[in-house]
């Protein structure tokens, strides 16, 4: 009996929020130049539909027809999109590794440069500036601290923060080996603490976008920690590269504890100084 031909199968459909959201990352980046295609799409998918309430519509699609119309609306989901989590000394044992392997190797370059690459509010930006003045290296540092994220680094820039974090601050600041008491480094008014200006003067604030923007400098050490994870693996290979590329030989790259140069291209350039606290040194 002769057999119907249906013709080729029709590839299953993409489901419509999906091809919705990459409407919307496409008109983000076309509008405003930051790229957040290539991030994680669990971390973007729940950021968006966030926005989507925020703004009170039904849809991604309402949500994307009223960014391209409404600059404000634009810059809140921009706003939603970044992510800015961070404390002082953030993990206290990857900075005791900072103080015990690095800033050793740090002392015996006349001058140093380090780069602080999506530093967010500044917390942990101020806490390696502290554990530089503490190792008395940070009068011969350039810091450079830089995030895409331009209302993050205007906070960052002002280092004021609520004084009611500053216990959990100071707790891991012991645990990372602090030699004094953390409040030192703090003027208290009211509800708030201002990092003092010493410190500050030491940073180079700058807006850079991780996933557009290219190398500006050679490097002893960066830092990137907890950024990576928030990326699709083909934006991790870039930026991991971009990260080797702003090192200078025998640099050193501190990661955060969830990320891994394992697998990827550049890792034949580097060799590991501390697995747990994913701690690096370029070699190559």
């Amino acid at each position: 009996m002769p057999t119907l031909n249906m013709g080729t199968p029709l590839p299953a459909q993409e489901p419509l929020e999906s091809i919705e959201l990459s409407l919307l990352l496409e008109g983000v980046y076309r509008v405003t130049g930051h790229d957040f295609r290539g991030y994680a799409s669990a971390t973007i998918h729940r950021r968006v539909i966030h926005a989507v309430a925020q703004e009170g519509l039904s849809s991604v699609s309402a949500l994307l027809a009223r960014v391209m119309h409404d600059p404000a609306a634009m810059t809140r989901l921009r706003e939603t999109l970044s992510i800015n989590v961070t404390e002082m000394f953030r993990d206290p044992s990857f900075f005791r590794a900072l103080r015990e392997q690095v800033l050793p190797v740090l002392r015996t370059h006349p001058f140093i440069r380090i780069w602080h690459a999506g530093c967010s509010t500044g917390e942990e930006v101020y806490s390696l500036a502290i554990l530089l003045e503490e190792a008395g290296l940070l009068g011969r540092t350039r810091l450079y601290a830089t995030d895409m994220h331009v209302p993050a680094l205007n906070a960052a820039k002002r280092g004021i923060y609520r004084l009611d974090k500053l216990e959990g601050y100071a707790r891991n600041y012991q645990e990372a080996g602090g030699k004094g008491e953390l409040k030192q480094y703090f003027t208290t008014q009211y509800d708030h603490a201002l990092i003092r200006a010493d410190l500050r003067q030491h940073v180079i604030w700058g807006e850079h976008n991780l996933v557009t923007d290219s190398s500006f400098n050679e490097f002893h050490l960066i830092l990137c920690r907890n950024v990576l994870i928030y990326f699709d693996k083909p934006l991790q290979e870039h930026v991991k590269t971009l990260l080797w590329q702003s090192l200078m030989p025998f640099g050193m790259l501190g990661l955060g504890h969830h990320e891994t140069l394992d697998f990827s291209a550049v890792a034949p350039k580097f060799e590991t100084l501390s697995l747990s606290e994913k701690l690096y040194r370029r070699i190559a």
